[in-house]
């Protein structure tokens, strides 16, 4: 009787798990696919393009850090919230982050369209890159205010129930991103050819669509709703407990990201054919590890609504179902990836060495997506879902800037080892964090409700 029962459970955790997983993961993969028809259509004008925007897009990189940390706090509360019940709480805690968020925004903004240069040198001091990441910037920057005002209200509807709703609003974005990248890189039809500008504005104009439709639908019956009495009248209770958990995250999302962003100028420093061989390698690994991200924000949000219902035991069970799932995920990801090796240096316009570089990164990225991909589950999903945002923040600190940035810099600058072993050294982190993040697993501290 007791199996039945148990098997019962597991069904409806799989259900609920694959209703949110494959949106999720159906999301990240189109938002992967933006950098890709970048990567291609770019790559085809000449490889500088394709170097100076994926170097520009290092800003971008450094944006998203802050939106993760941001949504990431919103969806530990929402989810808990929601679990309980209480839309109240969700619609005072999204009217926060909706303005925290639009400061953010200006802020980034105001720096790529006033100094889009002094921005490009802290990645290359090769004149033709900065040159082309600066067109690229000035055009790009008013994309920053639509999508950090999207992003908070997809993230809402995730945690809400709507989480198919965000995939289509989010991925039909991308589809006008890819479509309008087409016509205005090359000037398709009766659109005029800008080459490197034209896909920032193909960027610009998909995350104003994003933006509108998210705000549409919100206004839909049932929707929780941006309030604008909320963002005047703050609840200084819901403040702090929104800080409290999104402090560690964000400081995470920074120590990583910008940890993840001195990869890049380490990168940068070895020649164009290092930046274009890791472009691709980085934009095919983001297509690829996107059922991972799936899993990990789905099943976040899975054991955090049962944390928020009150139900530990069985949040702690599907915490172990989810443990076991990243394991199959990972290594199916890097099967995947080894399988696809060959498509993707056929279809890739690189230089003779930037091909060579391609070949063995991307089979020394296949290595560690098991690694990637427990480290994805647990301490950007599971752990957070209980309010557990601290241990992210010391693991990745840890592992990265006092291992990887630094080894990295050596290795690159000082012993001058060849491009492949540099890039080996910098990605040797996922691998360092998964005896921690076992560990830390085991002690359960994640497993509690933190609703008021």
């Amino acid at each position: 009787m007791s199996h039945k029962i148990l098997e019962g459970e597991g069904s409806v955790f799989y259900r609920k798990l694959f209703a949110l997983v494959l949106p999720i993961a159906f999301q990240q993969f189109m938002l992967a696919a933006v950098s890709a028809s970048d990567a291609l259509m770019l790559g085809v004008i000449s490889q500088d393009s394709l170097s100076a925007v994926s170097l520009a897009g290092q800003i971008t990189f450094v944006f998203n850090l802050f939106m993760g940390g941001l949504t990431m706090g919103t969806s530990i509360l929402a989810a808990q919230y929601y679990g309980k019940g209480d839309r109240a709480a969700i619609e005072k805690i999204f009217a926060y982050v909706v303005k925290i968020s639009f400061l953010i925004s200006t802020c980034f903004l105001g720096a790529s369209l006033l100094i889009p240069d002094i921005l490009m040198r802290i990645f290359t001091s090769e004149p033709k890159l900065i040159f082309g990441g600066v067109e690229y910037l000035r055009v790009l920057a008013v994309s920053y205010l639509f999508t950090g005002i999207s992003q908070i209200y997809l993230c809402i509807l995730k945690n809400t129930g709507y989480a198919m709703k965000s995939m289509v609003i989010g991925s039909t974005a991308v589809v006008i991103n890819i479509l309008f990248n087409a016509a205005l890189i090359y000037g398709l039809l009766f659109f005029p050819e800008m080459g490197i500008a034209g896909a920032a504005l193909a960027t610009s104009v998909s995350k104003l669509i994003e933006m509108a439709w998210a705000y549409i639908e919100s206004l839909r019956k049932g929707r929780v709703r941006l309030r604008l009495k909320h963002c005047f009248a703050v609840d200084k209770t819901l403040a702090r407990d929104y800080w409290k958990y999104t402090l560690p995250m964000l400081g995470d999302y920074l120590v990583w990201g910008i940890g993840f962003t001195m990869y890049s100028v380490i990168m940068g420093h070895l020649g164009s054919d290092a930046v274009a061989a890791n472009s691709i390698v980085n934009i095919v690994k983001n297509l690829i590890i996107s059922f991972c991200t799936g899993l990990a924000n789905g099943g976040g949000i899975i054991v955090g609504n049962e944390l928020g219902m009150g139900n530990l035991k069985q949040a702690k069970k599907f915490g172990a179902m989810l443990w076991k799932m990243a394991v199959i995920s990972g290594v199916i990801s890097g099967l995947l990836l080894i399988a696809l090796s060959p498509l993707i240096l056929n279809v890739t316009a690189l230089s003779t060495l930037a091909t060579s570089y391609l070949k063995w990164m991307l089979i020394l990225c296949a290595c560690y997506m098991v690694a990637k991909s427990i480290n994805m589950t647990t301490i950007a999903g599971i752990f957070p879902s209980g309010g557990d945002s601290k241990f992210g923040l010391i693991c990745d600190t840890v592992t990265m800037w006092c291992f990887a940035v630094p080894i990295g810099f050596l290795a690159a600058f000082y012993w001058n080892l060849p491009v492949v072993l540099v890039f080996l050294i910098i990605n040797l982190d996922e691998a360092v964090k998964v005896p921690a993040a076992i560990v830390h697993y085991k002690k359960y501290g994640w497993l509690k409700n933190i609703t008021r």
